[in-house]
């Protein structure tokens, strides 16, 4: 019996690596998980990932055959196959990531941006099916965001266009430090880390009670914020308030520099759903040029896996064959 040709997506992100065999129709044949960041060495990392990739490729059993890799990344290069810079993974400076998978393996590896993974992910199997100008945010550890204009994805000149999470929202010396060594950029506000710093700045600005002002900011997650929102509590709510706003004023320039049909988040702080959407939609339109007031739509990954990114970075691999 012929064996099934798989891809092997893999979308790495600050805490978390995600992979999974997913065969040319987008259905996921196998997943698993390491963790980033318990790796400081980008080859001690690759090594466990590649090596829980075999496990789980074993466990599938004889009847896949991988035919390449594809990989998202923060600040993932198509043209160099590196990682350059990024502001949220632990290894700094340019890596070659590439190079280093092609250590294990001979088979094609392709790495772009996690983001722009993430919208080829929603462009083919997602809620973007047909849509030629469509923007996705990805909102996890950080912020990364992939433009789709006329049909195309946007690289840009050195492959890093659209990199938004990196535009300031609050520009000068007293803001908030970012990963990248600048201040007050967008994903200092509006990620999962962004939602723990402003929560704690308004526990320390308010006297409300709260059920989260036992915890500090290493014992937080974005998960128990969120939890605690949906129970009631006040500072919580705010805390996704003020994230929301944040995104939604920083949507509309997004939407004056490239006129979408509709604007898809993805990641962990997505799934707060009105938490997040309602203060982003109505910044957004308070916010916008006349002209594009009331067309564009604010909607939630469509993917029902919520695997935008994995789909999207095995697609890299078809994307790359002729058959």
């Amino acid at each position: 019996m012929e064996k099934k040709k798989v891809a092997v997506g893999i979308d790495i992100g600050g805490t978390n690596t995600v992979f999974g065999f997913v065969d040319k129709e987008g259905h996921i044949l196998g997943e698993d998980r390491i963790k980033t960041s318990q790796y400081d060495e980008i080859e001690v990392f690759v090594a466990a990932l590649y090596e829980k990739i075999m496990i789980t490729a074993n466990k599938i059993g004889d009847g896949i055959d991988i035919i390449g890799y594809g990989i998202g990344a923060p600040m993932g290069n198509i043209n160099k196959g590196t990682i350059e810079h990024s502001a949220d993974l632990p290894w700094k400076g340019i890596v070659p990531l590439a190079g280093i998978f092609n250590r294990h393996t001979p088979l094609p590896v392709l790495v772009t941006n996690d983001a722009n993974a993430a919208a080829v992910g929603e462009m083919i199997y997602g809620g973007a099916k047909g849509m030629k100008n469509f923007v996705v945010i990805t909102l996890g550890t950080g912020l990364g965001s992939g433009f789709v204009i006329d049909g195309k994805l946007v690289y840009g000149h050195d492959g890093f266009a659209g990199e938004i999470g990196h535009t300031a929202i609050r520009p000068g010396p007293s803001n908030r430090d970012c990963g990248c060594g600048r201040k007050g950029c967008l994903e200092t506000y509006v990620s999962a880390t962004g939602l723990k710093r402003s929560l704690l700045k308004i526990m320390a600005d308010s006297l409300e009670p709260s059920e989260l002002r036992k915890y500090s900011f290493e014992d937080l997650s974005a998960e128990m914020i969120h939890d605690a929102a949906k129970r009631g509590d006040y500072i919580a709510k705010r805390a996704f308030t003020h994230t929301g706003r944040m995104l939604g004023f920083k949507l509309a320039d997004v939407v004056a520099h490239t006129n979408p049909e509709a604007i898809f988040l993805f990641g962990g702080l997505a799934l707060a759903k009105d938490l997040i959407f309602e203060p982003a939609k109505e910044y957004m339109e308070d916010n916008l040029l006349s002209i594009y007031k009331g067309k564009v739509k604010l909607l939630p990954s469509q993917l029902s896996t919520q695997n935008a990114a994995v789909l999207g970075a095995s697609s890299l691999v078809w994307s790359d064959r002729n058959d």
